[in-house]
């Protein structure tokens, strides 16, 4: 059947809709209860709803005839989320209009801002989206595609979609929205210290960075003890590096004190330096910077008593197999301010 030129809707009391499919679907909200979809675009109207459609504020139904070059919200939301939908995700069906996409995999959104900031700069379009960098875990929502209106022209549908394959030509195929799955890798620790290497005070480091690994799918394989010397700090790194594990993590040693001798050991030990400092409190004092193509990562001494550093977020992009620049440390100053304990 053809459709008309232009998309017509006709108004019928709800006492007169028996027979007739929904235009859309309708949402019941009950306050502090429940807020979601009751009846489906669709669905065909049978005597015994008339009452649930009235309570739920529905005096007059609608009937939808689409126009020829005209999209309905749901077929419009759907077609824009598989246009920008790449690695390890799974989209709903159609919801209110909606449609989410979701992880698939425990891993790292990548969200890449400017095409979803070209997507809701057209009238009518909307997509949300979690940060960039999110750690999201498998089922969680990390996009959601909806239009404004009903119906929206297909034309601007069809826009997203030839933008979004260009996308995907000039980044190597690399959709906007994915997610990469953390790794599993192999970390080596190095505890720089000689109150902590002569056994007078206890090893604070160790199981807060452990914990931090392991819950991103990875494993300390190995922990040694350093004193304060630089020449013993390199020869761990080189025995990390000889064993060929995919992280080294060297913890104290970061102050500006004169026997604080981690960054100078990670220099000594031929390591390119991305970055000494982060503009992020705390973790202020990190050391980025990689072995060969082993990242190799000093950590300051917040990193044991702050819930959340500079490490925990760099340590979840490394996971995944992120190489990290200086560009994105700079980022980290804006919104890197984190609360002050109460």
């Amino acid at each position: 059947m053809s459709r008309p030129e232009e998309t017509r809707m006709r108004e019928v009391k709800t006492e007169d809709s028996v027979g007739l499919a929904l235009a859309h679907d309708l949402t019941q909200i009950i306050p502090g209860q429940f807020k979601g979809r009751r009846f489906r675009k669709g669905h065909v109207v049978r005597e015994e709803d008339i009452p649930e459609l009235l309570s739920i504020g529905k005096a007059h139904l609608y009937v939808l005839e689409l126009g020829a070059h005209d999209l309905h919200e749901d077929e419009a939301a759907l077609r824009m989320a598989q246009a920008v939908a790449g690695s390890n995700l799974e989209l709903t069906e159609p919801s209110e209009g909606k449609v989410l996409l979701r992880s698939a995999v425990h891993g790292l959104a990548r969200i890449e801002r400017p095409f979803i900031d070209g997507m809701n700069a057209v009238d009518q379009i909307a997509m949300a989206t979690v940060a960039d960098f999110t750690t999201v875990r498998p089922g969680q929502a990390i996009a959601g595609t909806r239009v404004i209106p009903l119906v929206v022209a297909a034309e601007k549908i069809a826009a997203i979609e030839a933008k979004a394959a260009l996308w995907l030509d000039e980044h190597e195929g690399q959709a906007p929205v994915r997610v990469h799955p953390f790794r599993s890798l192999r970390v080596g620790v190095i505890t720089t210290g000689s109150e902590v290497y002569s056994g007078l005070i206890e090893d604070k480091f160790g199981p807060v960075v452990r914990e931090k690994v392991e819950a991103l799918g990875s494993t300390v394989i190995e922990q040694r003890l350093s004193p304060d010397d630089s020449e013993t700090i390199v020869q761990h790194i080189l025995y990390y590096k000889e064993r060929q594990v995919d992280l080294i993590l060297i913890t104290g040693g970061m102050s500006v004190d004169p026997d604080d001798r981690t960054p100078g050991a990670i220099r000594l030990a031929g390591a390119r330096v991305v970055s000494h400092g982060t503009p992020m409190l705390p973790g202020s004092m990190l050391m980025m910077a990689y072995l060969g193509e082993t990242p190799v990562m000093g950590l300051p001494g917040c990193v044991i008593y702050d819930r959340f550093t500079s490490l925990d977020v760099l340590l979840p992009r490394i996971c995944a197999g992120v190489k990290v620049e200086r560009n994105q440390i700079t980022e980290l100053g804006y919104g890197g301010l984190q609360a002050e304990k109460g």
